[in-house]
């Protein structure tokens, strides 16, 4: 009675363990087709910093930026982020003559580059971080 029950305890351990590492593939395949879904190799686009799955809410990792882009909790937005403490119309990044200029649009909680508050418009630059309540970009210019 003892061998029987000590071989089907084995048996579902070998599952459990098969099951484990088969979800672990599956998670590096995800990562791997997350990776190369965008090709932004000479763009300008917004880079997500934080953990996609430590915020309580979706935001996906890259968005490109063309001509005028709006941020904020609305529908009306191009960039579409449900966070709390994101205004409706939060900010807008607008190009100009090649530069692009990051605007405040008077929201409640602020916007933040490379973590002072903006005021007034602002140039960005290569590699600046841009924080709007819990989620926080990185601009990227490769041109």
């Amino acid at each position: 009675m003892y061998n029987i029950f000590s071989v089907v305890f084995k048996y579902i351990f070998i599952v459990i363990i098969y099951l484990f590492i088969l979800s672990i593939i599956r998670l590096i395949y995800l990562d791997i087709k997350g990776m190369g879904a965008t090709s932004l190799d000479n763009s300008i686009y917004l880079k997500l910093i934080n953990r996609k799955d430590s915020l309580p809410f979706k935001v996906r990792e890259y968005y490109p930026l063309e001509g005028e882009v709006s941020l904020g909790r609305g529908n009306e937005n191009q960039i579409i982020i449900k966070d709390p403490y994101i205004s409706k119309r939060h900010l807008k990044i607008v190009e100009d003559e090649g530069n692009y200029y990051l605007e405040d649009l008077n929201s409640a909680n602020g916007t933040y580059l490379n973590g002072d508050k903006t005021m007034d418009v602002v140039e960005l630059r290569n590699g600046d971080r841009i924080k709007v309540g819990q989620v926080e970009f990185l601009y990227v210019n490769r041109e």
